[in-house]
Protein backbone atom coordinates (compact mmCIF):
# COMPACT_ATOMS: atom_id res chain seq x y z
CA UNK A 1 0.00 0.00 0.00
CA UNK A 2 1.36 3.40 -0.99
CA UNK A 3 2.31 5.67 1.87
CA UNK A 4 0.61 9.09 1.86
CA UNK A 5 4.04 10.74 1.56
CA UNK A 6 4.74 8.84 -1.69
CA UNK A 7 1.36 9.86 -3.11
CA UNK A 8 2.03 13.49 -2.15
CA UNK A 9 5.47 13.28 -3.76
CA UNK A 10 3.93 11.85 -6.95
CA UNK A 11 1.39 14.67 -7.18
CA UNK A 12 4.05 17.31 -6.44
CA UNK A 13 6.40 15.96 -9.14
CA UNK A 14 3.59 15.73 -11.68
CA UNK A 15 2.63 19.32 -10.94
CA UNK A 16 6.21 20.58 -10.98
CA UNK A 17 7.29 18.88 -14.20
CA UNK A 18 4.13 19.92 -16.05
CA UNK A 19 4.56 23.53 -14.85
CA UNK A 20 8.17 23.58 -16.13
CA UNK A 21 7.09 22.22 -19.48
CA UNK A 22 4.17 24.63 -19.79
CA UNK A 23 6.35 27.63 -18.91
CA UNK A 24 8.73 26.89 -21.76
CA UNK A 25 5.88 26.22 -24.20
CA UNK A 26 3.94 29.35 -23.18
CA UNK A 27 6.99 31.49 -23.95
CA UNK A 28 7.13 30.26 -27.56
CA UNK A 29 5.91 32.02 -30.63
CA UNK A 30 3.53 30.27 -32.99
CA UNK A 31 6.39 29.96 -35.50
CA UNK A 32 8.76 28.39 -32.98
CA UNK A 33 6.10 25.91 -31.86
CA UNK A 34 5.74 24.82 -35.50
CA UNK A 35 9.48 24.31 -36.03
CA UNK A 36 11.29 21.13 -34.91
CA UNK A 37 14.08 21.76 -32.36
CA UNK A 38 16.33 19.53 -34.49
CA UNK A 39 15.90 18.26 -38.06
CA UNK A 40 13.88 15.05 -38.20
CA UNK A 41 12.25 15.55 -34.78
CA UNK A 42 8.68 16.45 -33.96
CA UNK A 43 7.96 20.14 -33.62
CA UNK A 44 6.58 21.40 -30.32
CA UNK A 45 2.96 21.21 -31.46
CA UNK A 46 3.45 17.57 -32.40
CA UNK A 47 5.13 16.92 -29.07
CA UNK A 48 2.16 18.49 -27.25
CA UNK A 49 -0.28 16.29 -29.17
CA UNK A 50 1.85 13.26 -28.37
CA UNK A 51 1.90 14.22 -24.69
CA UNK A 52 -1.90 14.42 -24.68
CA UNK A 53 -2.24 11.09 -26.47
CA UNK A 54 0.07 9.42 -23.98
CA UNK A 55 -1.74 11.12 -21.10
CA UNK A 56 -4.97 9.45 -22.18
CA UNK A 57 -3.20 6.13 -22.72
CA UNK A 58 -1.55 6.08 -19.28
CA UNK A 59 -4.88 7.07 -17.74
CA UNK A 60 -6.68 4.27 -19.58
CA UNK A 61 -4.05 1.78 -18.44
CA UNK A 62 -4.48 2.89 -14.83
CA UNK A 63 -8.26 2.66 -15.12
CA UNK A 64 -7.96 -0.85 -16.57
CA UNK A 65 -5.68 -1.92 -13.69
CA UNK A 66 -8.31 -0.59 -11.28
CA UNK A 67 -10.92 -2.80 -12.98
CA UNK A 68 -8.68 -5.88 -13.12
CA UNK A 69 -5.43 -6.20 -11.20
CA UNK A 70 -2.78 -7.57 -13.57
CA UNK A 71 -4.70 -6.57 -16.71
CA UNK A 72 -3.03 -6.68 -20.09
CA UNK A 73 -3.40 -3.21 -21.60
CA UNK A 74 -1.97 -3.89 -25.07
CA UNK A 75 -4.24 -2.23 -27.59
CA UNK A 76 -5.81 0.12 -25.04
CA UNK A 77 -5.23 3.69 -26.20
CA UNK A 78 -7.49 5.88 -24.13
CA UNK A 79 -9.79 8.58 -25.41
CA UNK A 80 -8.63 10.50 -28.44
CA UNK A 81 -7.51 13.97 -27.33
CA UNK A 82 -8.96 17.09 -28.94
CA UNK A 83 -5.82 17.56 -31.07
CA UNK A 84 -4.46 14.25 -32.40
CA UNK A 85 -0.85 14.06 -33.54
CA UNK A 86 -1.69 13.97 -37.24
CA UNK A 87 -3.59 17.27 -36.92
CA UNK A 88 -1.15 19.01 -34.56
CA UNK A 89 0.02 21.61 -37.05
CA UNK A 90 -3.55 22.65 -37.89
CA UNK A 91 -4.07 24.11 -34.39
CA UNK A 92 -2.82 27.18 -32.58
CA UNK A 93 -0.31 26.97 -29.78
CA UNK A 94 -2.88 28.25 -27.26
CA UNK A 95 -5.22 25.38 -28.22
CA UNK A 96 -2.45 22.87 -27.52
CA UNK A 97 -1.70 24.47 -24.16
CA UNK A 98 -5.38 24.34 -23.20
CA UNK A 99 -5.56 20.65 -24.16
CA UNK A 100 -2.44 19.84 -22.12
CA UNK A 101 -4.07 21.49 -19.10
CA UNK A 102 -7.42 19.78 -19.68
CA UNK A 103 -5.86 16.35 -19.97
CA UNK A 104 -3.76 16.82 -16.82
CA UNK A 105 -6.82 18.01 -14.91
CA UNK A 106 -8.56 14.73 -15.76
CA UNK A 107 -5.54 12.75 -14.63
CA UNK A 108 -5.31 14.60 -11.32
CA UNK A 109 -9.02 13.94 -10.73
CA UNK A 110 -8.37 10.23 -11.29
CA UNK A 111 -5.49 10.26 -8.81
CA UNK A 112 -7.52 12.11 -6.19
CA UNK A 113 -10.07 9.28 -6.28
CA UNK A 114 -7.54 6.52 -5.62
CA UNK A 115 -7.05 4.93 -2.24
CA UNK A 116 -3.53 3.96 -1.09
CA UNK A 117 -4.02 0.26 -1.91
CA UNK A 118 -4.96 1.10 -5.53
CA UNK A 119 -1.40 2.26 -6.25
CA UNK A 120 -0.18 -1.35 -5.93
CA UNK A 121 -2.48 -2.73 -8.61
CA UNK A 122 -0.73 -3.72 -11.85
CA UNK A 123 -1.12 -3.62 -15.60
CA UNK A 124 1.09 -5.06 -18.33
CA UNK A 125 1.85 -4.12 -21.91
CA UNK A 126 4.49 -5.10 -24.45
CA UNK A 127 6.08 -1.65 -24.46
CA UNK A 128 6.85 -1.26 -20.75
CA UNK A 129 6.19 -4.67 -19.18
CA UNK A 130 4.37 -4.98 -15.86
CA UNK A 131 4.07 -1.85 -13.73
CA UNK A 132 2.08 -0.85 -10.68
CA UNK A 133 -0.34 2.05 -10.89
CA UNK A 134 2.23 4.12 -8.97
CA UNK A 135 4.82 3.33 -11.63
CA UNK A 136 2.41 4.14 -14.46
CA UNK A 137 1.63 7.47 -12.81
CA UNK A 138 5.31 8.26 -12.32
CA UNK A 139 5.63 7.87 -16.08
CA UNK A 140 3.69 11.10 -16.46
CA UNK A 141 6.27 13.36 -14.86
CA UNK A 142 9.17 11.49 -16.39
CA UNK A 143 7.58 11.82 -19.82
CA UNK A 144 7.06 15.56 -19.21
CA UNK A 145 10.72 15.89 -18.17
CA UNK A 146 11.88 14.13 -21.33
CA UNK A 147 9.83 16.44 -23.56
CA UNK A 148 10.86 19.52 -21.57
CA UNK A 149 14.44 18.75 -22.58
CA UNK A 150 13.48 18.00 -26.19
CA UNK A 151 11.45 21.20 -26.57
CA UNK A 152 14.49 23.14 -25.42
CA UNK A 153 16.64 21.33 -28.01
CA UNK A 154 18.59 19.35 -25.42
CA UNK A 155 19.33 15.68 -25.09
CA UNK A 156 16.69 14.23 -22.75
CA UNK A 157 17.98 13.59 -19.23
CA UNK A 158 15.36 10.84 -18.89
CA UNK A 159 15.08 7.92 -21.28
CA UNK A 160 12.26 5.38 -20.84
CA UNK A 161 13.06 1.77 -20.10
CA UNK A 162 11.26 -0.27 -22.74
CA UNK A 163 10.54 -3.94 -22.12
CA UNK A 164 11.96 -4.88 -25.54
CA UNK A 165 15.02 -2.66 -25.19
CA UNK A 166 14.42 -0.34 -28.17
CA UNK A 167 11.96 2.51 -28.52
CA UNK A 168 8.77 1.46 -30.31
CA UNK A 169 7.01 3.75 -32.77
CA UNK A 170 4.16 5.10 -30.63
CA UNK A 171 2.61 7.32 -33.30
CA UNK A 172 -1.06 6.67 -33.87
CA UNK A 173 -2.02 5.37 -37.28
Amino acid sequence: MAEPALIDELVAKMTEERAKLLSVLEAMTEERASTPPKPGEWNQKQQMSHLCEMETAYRAWVQRALEEDGANVDGIRGDRPAIPLEKANEHRLEDHLAELRRQREQTMELISGLNPADFDRKATNQIFGTLTIMQWLRSYYRHDRMHYDQVRGEEPSYKPQYAGGGEPDQRRS
